[in-house]
């Protein structure tokens, strides 16, 4: 079995507890990145039951996601190597069966944030969102024809949008607690986002919220969903149950005198 359920990478350093995926029973853990520089463990599972857990505490900035309404779009021969698989067709995003349709409905937009933009109000305006609606095997091209899904289905039709319109996309999941914003009726999960490529750095939307957030805690990032699993299993493998919690908690300054 892989997993990716630790921090990324690029947010080490705001930890202020260890972040260890632990296992019940005890099983001999491996840890590596993969090629998209994301935290990997791989282990063998015994038969029966197993528990995968962890816990850790993380410093944030506690500022929205960062907005630049003049990053302007590169040309795709300036794009570094690295970014250019960001272009192509993938597992959930299928580029070459959307991009006349992509064309047709954005190609007017101004190119680089405002374009992006758009691509997320029209996937934010006419996609429904509910839990009943996921399917695993649920494609970009499925998503805008039954105009239904969950958060990755969201991201996964925005991010085919933006690579048919040349601007290099990739999907995110992480932590998003209910931080500035009413809490949510149903129960915590992880969060799915995508990331573009513009002005020579990446930067954070959100389909499905459609509006800056605060408290995002990176755990890997890919071409879609296929790359970031969770969990991969080679054998049969049923999940029974799945718990996350996450809580915001305040640090004070403590003073010592004498």
């Amino acid at each position: 079995m892989i997993a990716l359920l630790n921090v990324h990478p690029s947010r080490r350093g705001d930890l202020r507890e260890p972040d260890i995926l632990r296992t019940e029973p005890h099983v001999r853990v491996d840890s590596y990145e993969d090629s998209f520089g994301n935290a990997c463990t791989r282990f063998t599972v015994p038969a029966g039951d197993i528990r995968l857990y962890n816990s850790f505490l993380v410093e944030d900035s506690g500022a929205l996601d960062a907005v630049c309404m003049g990053a302007r779009q590169a040309p795709v021969e300036d794009l570094p190597p690295d970014v250019l698989k960001y272009l192509l067709a993938s597992r959930y995003c299928e580029t070459d069966l959307l991009s006349n349709t992509a064309f047709r409905m954005f190609g007017s937009t101004t190119p680089g944030w405002s374009r992006v933009q758009a691509i997320c109000d029209w996937v934010h305006e006419h996609v429904t969102f509910g839990y009943s609606f996921a399917r695993a095997t649920k494609s970009a091209v499925e998503v805008l024809a039954e105009r239904k899904g969950v958060c990755r289905d969201f991201q996964h039709l925005a991010i085919a949008f933006c690579r048919c319109l040349n601007i290099p996309a990739r999907y995110a999941t992480g932590y998003l607690g209910d931080i500035g914003v009413p809490p949510a009726d149903s129960p915590m999960d992880f969060s799915a986002w995508f990331e573009v490529y513009l002005e020579g750095r990446w930067w954070t939307f959100d389909a499905r919220h459609n509006q800056p957030r605060i408290g995002r805690v990176l755990m890997a990032v890919g071409r879609d969903a296929a790359d970031v699993a969770i969990t991969t299993s080679f054998g049969m493998a049923t999940l029974t149950q799945f718990t996350i919690v996450t809580d915001e908690v305040q640090t004070m300054a403590v003073t010592a005198t004498g």
